[in-house]
């Protein structure tokens, strides 16, 4: 009887490890790609967009998702299509909690999740480690070996994902016990007993006072703070003055109408639960680099003892990789494929996690605001650390591909025992590296010249000012 490696092990023969190093289809214009991937969004936010990617080259790469799509479909793959995150960056990690409030590291950002060839998520991950070292100053050494040990820990928890029974795969997390009691220099463990101190704080509870204000009547309201968060027909507002939004004068119609879809998302008793809240305000909330610019809102909500819940909306958009692999998402709607693929991968998700579209046909997700939701904070670690995380991103992707696809033994026949895989792709990252210097250039001159307008944070509050 063959093995259950075998149809990876044979997959080799079309597809060799080595021909993983190639970067792609990089003949293009990296300006194009980055004005359509702009299209749609709200028109005085895409210089917030530009001038967030403007700030270095890792910021660069982490907003221009598409620009990797596009290259990454002129690259060999084994064959194998499974559910992607499709934008597996390193920033696209971290803590969160589950519905049983304990806390677990792993991939946190489903906007582009689409089928694809597994290799996809891995190349982003890798390249993006050296991306972010260089940008960091680290040595070359340094790239070298985060590029090996992402490599190095997906093969290993990929088989031994492929070695496990389907449930032990499916209820497999990564909690922070289980990471402190792994051998760690005093400045990781230090960082991690901190990061998960931190996360414990991040709570609804601890976020009002924040981003609340309260009159002396006792009503909330969520409270501008350019360009983060805005109303929607306030003073402050920064939709374009043409925007359908702006159509109704009031927020109330536009959540009714988002909530009123939402519910059915929700299990049973999460929609119970969900009754309980009432609402007291809605705004829009800026959020990350490649997400500026779409439509994204936050709700404050409490229960009949004022305990606040933060509700999230975000826009889902056509993936980035839906125009470059031959798969097709299962999902017509945006919202319910990033769900749905949040649901596959994670080892938990969000209590109140779920879909929507506005009354205009913007898709939606929503998930809680901040909830124990922590990320790396690369600037504060040392090169130990950065390897300790780069561990632990190539296993918590390994553990996801493994469970959304049942593929594990395949995959695991494929990369095999040896460092012919992390070979390939520490050239891959070197050379989509030198590309995405390359595409920044161009971007950078682009801003100097005019064609694209970047503005900063500071820009926006300035305009303000009276």
């Amino acid at each position: 009887m063959p093995s259950p490696q075998s149809p990876g092990k044979a997959a080799r023969k079309h597809c060799p490890r080595s021909s993983h190093r190639h970067p792609g289809d990089i003949d293009r214009d990296p300006l194009a790609l980055i004005e359509a991937s702009s299209k749609g969004r709200v028109k005085s936010l895409v210089a917030l967009r530009y001038g967030r990617m403007l700030v270095s080259p890792f910021t660069f790469y982490r907003g221009s998702a598409l620009l990797q799509a596009h290259d990454l479909a002129g690259t060999p793959d084994m064959g194998l299509t499974v559910p992607l995150c499709g934008d597996a960056h390193l920033m696209n990690f971290g803590g969160f909690a589950t519905p049983e409030r304990n806390l677990v590291f792993g991939l946190n950002d489903f906007d582009e999740a689409h089928p694809g060839p597994w290799e996809w998520d891995l190349k982003r991950l890798t390249a993006s480690f050296l991306i972010a070292a260089r940008s960091l100053r680290h040595s070359e050494s340094v790239e070298e070996n985060l590029c090996r040990e992402v490599v190095n820990s997906y093969q290993a928890t990929m088989m031994l994902c492929a070695e496990q029974g389907v449930l032990n795969t499916w209820y497999g997390r990564i909690s922070p016990g289980e990471l402190m009691e792994q051998p760690q220099n005093s400045h990781t463990l230090e960082y991690l007993r901190q990061t998960i101190e931190k996360a414990h704080r991040r709570t609804h509870a601890r976020l009002l006072p924040k981003i609340v204000n309260e009159s002396h009547h006792g009503h909330l309201t969520l409270r501008d703070d350019l360009p983060e968060i805005f109303h929607l027909h306030g003073k402050h507002s920064l939709l374009d003055h043409d925007d359908d939004w702006l159509a109704a004068h009031r927020w109330q119609p536009l959540y009714k109408a988002l909530i009123s879809k939402y519910r059915t998302t929700l299990q049973g008793d999460r929609r119970e639960l969900f009754s309980r809240f009432d609402v007291h305000d809605l705004a829009f909330k800026v959020v990350g680099v490649g997400s500026v610019g779409t439509r994204c809102l936050v709700a404050l909500l409490t229960d009949e003892l004022r305990n606040p819940l933060f509700l999230q909306f975000k826009e889902a958009r056509r993936s980035v990789l839906a125009d470059y692999v031959k798969a097709r998402s299962p999902f017509k709607h945006h919202g319910q494929r990033v769900v749905e693929g949040q649901r596959l991968m994670q080892p938990a998700s969000d209590l109140f996690l779920g879909w929507t579209a506005s009354p205009n046909g913007h898709h939606f997700y929503l998930r809680q605001l901040r909830d124990m939701k922590v990320s790396a904070e690369l600037e504060t670690f040392d090169d130990q650390t950065l390897l300790a995380y780069a561990r632990l991103c190539g296993r918590a992707l390994a553990r996801a591909h493994a469970k959304a696809s049942g593929e594990a033994a395949t995959i695991s026949g494929y990369i095999g025992r040896g460092p012919a895989l992390a070979d390939a792709l520490f050239a891959y990252a070197q050379a989509y590296a030198a590309q995405n210097e390359k595409d920044y250039e161009r971007f950078q001159q682009a801003c100097r010249a005019g064609r694209l307008q970047a503005r900063t944070e500071a820009d926006f509050t300035a305009d303000r000012l009276p």
